[in-house]
């Protein structure tokens, strides 16, 4: 019987995990997971990162990172013209710069989640942390490899001069600015409130 359980509990993980990663992959290519602002793009493709990082574990969220992740490197082939200029900068550069980011963004979201409710956190408070802490992330990390590879090279140079400054600091903050907070606002929301909705429905046919 006991068996039964765990056979039944790891086809549901596998099942949950494939969907999302189906998720990810249709945002993608329903163009809905990027919405080109200017150099940038705005995305909720953390959301279902999120999700499975909270009700899956780190192990699915660092997966489901992954995925996100390859499709942002993806849109260096076509889709993303400041992407494909970087490809030909430092093509090693920005694999780490869309898709580890993402890896580890999806792994620390779900260790997150895991460490509040070991702390006896509120679930719901739990939920809207681990979120936000994964947008977040999303974009310290993307931003901060964004910077180490790309800062120095004449494309980069030129969106900093047309913005008005040589700072990176300065510059990140300019270019990822209001955006940046709609994201995390937006994938906090999404993604507590789905996470949480999952999580009960789990815990009612457990």
């Amino acid at each position: 019987m006991t068996q039964t359980r765990k056979t039944r509990g790891r086809t549901l993980y596998l099942v949950q995990l494939a969907i999302l990663a189906a998720i990810l992959l249709l945002l993608e290519v329903t163009g809905l997971g990027y919405i080109r602002i200017g150099a940038l793009s705005m995305t909720i493709m953390q959301v279902p990162v999120i999700i499975g990082a909270i009700v899956l574990g780190p192990a699915a969220g660092a997966i489901l990172g992954a995925v996100f992740g390859l499709t942002s490197f993806a849109q260096a082939f076509g889709k993303d013209p400041l992407g494909a200029i970087l490809l030909t900068y430092n093509p090693v550069g920005l694999f780490v710069t869309t898709v580890i980011t993402r890896n580890l963004m999806g792994w620390l979201g779900g260790l997150i989640y895991k460490g509040l409710q070991r702390a006896r956190v509120n679930r719901n408070l739990s939920l809207v942390l681990s979120s936000l802490s994964g947008a977040l992330l999303n974009t310290l990390f993307f931003m901060s490899m964004f910077l180490l590879f790309f800062f120095h090279t004449e494309a980069v140079q030129n969106i900093a001069a047309g913005i008005g400054t040589a700072n990176p600091l300065l510059f990140a903050v300019l270019l990822v600015g209001v955006q940046g907070l709609a994201e995390a606002g937006i994938c906090t929301l999404l993604g507590s409130s789905i996470a949480g909705a999952l999580l009960h429905a789990q815990k009612k046919t457990s």
